[in-house]
């Protein structure tokens, strides 16, 4: 299979280059730019992307790649701060720009390049781009020449056929660049000549050999929430190793309203699986008693979650060895700062939230995939669209949707209130156009009149998104009306509540989350 690999400086932006790859059906993935070219050899790319940054080249502490990358004969296409680096190493020379450019430009192609190739805007005689740059190229290495150009950017576009080396200073992964998709394909199969062999069949055949080979005779320990993530990886383990494999479905007391009976009717009852159900409801909520900040409650949940596990283990015997988990690519891009410039957002429970030591192994069969290659992978097995097409649910569950301390009581207000705008939204039929929708629980109070009372009740924040795979998302444009009856259904059903609220952030530079 050919692989290219993405090296990252620390850009917003990489994983949607890694995704734009996917996309066309090539595998990729994203390494911190400070690994060896022994492992980028071995790792052996059909081709490398040098991802942007907010870094100068001129910086003391700026990040590099080892430039031997260039003398690979692998083709290699830099975008921004990676054409900037790729200009510094290589010869030529790179300056602050005269006007910095953050937002929409138009480039100018002056030459004909494979990059350019069937792109119609290329045709038409200008690219509409997405900029977002301090510094620019003033001078070409040895070798290069230029393809396209913008009003204030000389070197927009830039090309070294005879070694396939090429550079981009503006963004193509990402939407506001119109003929982003055409030039990063280009460069794929026109340059690189990759075969587009990424599938979710293929995936299937590679990972099941691959965990029959891994896990051998032992006993895995699942844990299933009920959620997308996880119900994919029980379907998977379960075409690989059968009756080795112990799913257990763990009540932790931060669950939506009727989830519970819903996963064991779904998972026992109608797919035969042989759930064990586990009630640790008290035992999260007394470890969760007085937590107030979102990172100790994601490492708080992610060890009780170990300890539960592990005591299933125990129950199931010596062999039981490992544990599996739903652990997707967003959660180890947010969780940790693996890709070296990058920055933590946030710990994920069943990521950064781990204890460090555990006495399970932990085996993670969809850590590389992306959220919305999950659901076809769900499809692929055979999973109901019920379970593929749920939202996403956080494995914290609701004590990172509850702001502020966790207890029983701002719970069953929370789960009331979640309940109702989830039907609203089914009965209008927005379900399936949002990527995700909850309500929140705000440590805010407020004074209301309900009646001829006055009232001094909590606050409820609604967040409906979209996007494709939660790396970044959009608020949804909900019709007012739909608004108004989630709004006046909470506030007349549901007591602790008198005023609802509507989160119109965006991610960046909000999560989707509140913690």
């Amino acid at each position: 299979m050919d692989r290219v690999l993405v090296l990252d400086f620390g850009s917003q932006y990489t994983q949607l280059i890694a995704r734009r790859v996917r996309e066309d059906r090539v595998y990729s993935e994203i390494w911190p730019c400070t690994r060896s070219l022994a492992d980028i050899q071995a790792f052996a790319p059909k081709a490398i992307i040098l991802s942007g940054g907010p870094s100068s080249v001129h910086g003391p502490d700026s990040p590099t790649v080892d430039p031997g990358i260039f003398m690979l004969g692998i083709p290699i296409l830099g975008i921004c701060y990676g054409l900037q680096l790729t200009a510094h190493l290589l010869g030529g020379r790179v300056v602050p720009a005269h006007a910095r450019e953050f937002g929409r430009a138009e480039v100018v192609p002056v030459a004909p390049s494979v990059l350019l190739e069937g792109v119609e805007e290329a045709v038409s005689g200008k690219l509409l781009v997405w900029m977002s740059h301090g510094d620019q190229v003033e001078t070409l290495p040895p070798g290069f020449t230029v393809v396209g150009r913008s009003d204030t950017c000389p070197f927009a576009i830039v090309a070294d056929d005879s070694r396939r080396i090429y550079g981009l200073q503006f963004h193509p992964e990402v939407v506001h660049t119109a003929s982003g998709r055409e030039l990063l394909s280009n460069f794929l199969f026109r340059v690189a000549h990759v075969q587009p062999s990424w599938t979710m069949g293929s995936f299937i055949e590679r990972e099941t050999l691959r965990l029959r080979a891994e896990l051998g005779d032992d006993l895995v320990i699942c844990g299933l929430s009920g959620g997308v993530d996880s119900s994919v990886v029980t379907a998977l383990l379960h075409r690989a190793i059968g009756e080795r494999l112990i799913p257990v479905f763990v009540n932790n007391g931060l669950l939506r309203a009727g989830e519970a009976e819903q996963v064991q009717a779904v998972f026992r009852d109608r797919l035969g699986v042989n759930l064990r159900y586990v009630d640790a409801s008290a035992r999260f909520l007394d470890a969760l008693a007085g937590v107030t900040d979102p990172e100790v409650k994601r490492k708080t949940i992610g060890r009780v979650f170990i300890e539960v596990f592990e005591e299933a283990a125990l129950a199931a015997g010596p062999s039981a060895r490992w544990l599996a988990q739903g652990t997707l690519y967003p959660d180890v891009i947010e969780s940790v700062s693996f890709k070296g410039p990058s920055a933590t957002i946030k710990s994920h429970h069943n990521v950064g939230g781990l204890p460090e030591r555990m006495n399970l192994k932990l085996v993670e069969p969809l850590r590389e995939l992306f959220k919305d290659e999950v659901r076809v992978l769900g499809r692929e097995l055979g999973l109901p669209e019920e379970v593929v097409g749920r939202h996403p649910f956080p494995g914290p569950g609701l004590a990172i949707r509850v702001i502020g301390p966790v207890s029983a009581e701002p719970l069953v207000v929370l789960r009331a209130a979640d309940r109702i705008m989830e039907q609203e939204i089914r009965a209008a039929g927005l379900y399936d156009s949002i990527w995700q929708a909850f309500a929140a629980l705000l440590p805010v109070r407020s004074v209301g009149v309900v009646g001829d009372a006055r009232t001094y009740e909590s606050t409820c924040a609604i967040r409906c998104v979209t996007s494709v795979d939660g790396m970044t998302a959009d608020f949804a444009h909900l019709p007012w009306e739909v608004l108004g009856r989630i709004s006046t259904r909470i506030i007349n059903e549901v007591r602790g509540i008198n005023r609802v609220v509507y989160d119109i952030s965006s991610k960046p530079p909000a999560t989707i989350e509140w913690e």
